[in-house]
């Protein structure tokens, strides 16, 4: 089976995005990470700052968790709230991008499990030790009044969050990939050129 989608999923800090982009370098495969966003900012009118931040929400299961997250009015959009408004759309743009712009490859945004009836699909999760994401994030965006584990810690269970409430599954649980990878162990360029040798021979 020849594949045809890479998606692409990863805890932060660990390099995936740039994973990501030198696979589809390679591979000569379309690239979809932040214009995802920006195709959705065009279906929603919503600001692609805002798209990007509550992209890796999802809505408190208490009843007061429910309290505070914007809910749909109806008519507008379709009576859901604005996390399940973004991930309906989200879906649909990357449904789309799968049957009309492949060969690619697709960052994160619950690609994996979108797409998880396509035929050609692999999926590749990325993680590293936190030293590394730590070292990694500091020289990327530099320093913040949050120490470089809590800004992991959080990001990371903002995404795990998020996964869970829209798929019912694990993020990072190896049983949902094809491939899982450790960037710390490998190094960045190393992890491009395994998943790039297993696609070319797939």
């Amino acid at each position: 089976m020849s594949i045809q989608i890479i998606t692409i999923s990863r805890q932060f800090g660990s390099g995936g995005r740039t994973i990501a982009k030198k696979v589809a370098d390679e591979l000569g495969f379309n690239y979809y990470d932040k214009e995802i966003i920006d195709h959705v900012s065009v279906e929603t009118g919503f600001s692609k700052e805002y798209i990007e931040e509550r992209g890796e929400h999802a809505p408190g299961k208490t009843i007061l968790s429910y309290g505070f997250e914007p809910q749909g009015v109806p008519g507008i959009m379709n009576g859901m709230s604005a996390a399940d408004y973004l991930w309906s759309i989200q879906r649909q743009v990357i449904l789309k991008i799968a049957e009309e712009d492949k060969p690619c490859v697709i960052v994160g945004r619950c690609a994996d499990y979108i797409l998880k009836d396509f035929d050609g699909v692999f999926n590749v999760f990325i993680h590293a030790d936190m030293d590394f994401r730590k070292e990694r994030i500091v020289k990327l965006y530099g320093e913040s009044e949050k120490k470089p584990e809590k800004r992991l810690i959080e990001k990371d269970k903002k995404r795990k969050t998020n996964y869970k409430y829209y798929t019912n599954q694990e993020w990072g649980d190896g049983a949902n990939y094809d491939l899982c990878l450790d960037s710390s162990f490998f190094g960045v360029d190393k992890c491009a050129e395994i998943i790039c040798n297993l696609v070319k021979n797939s």
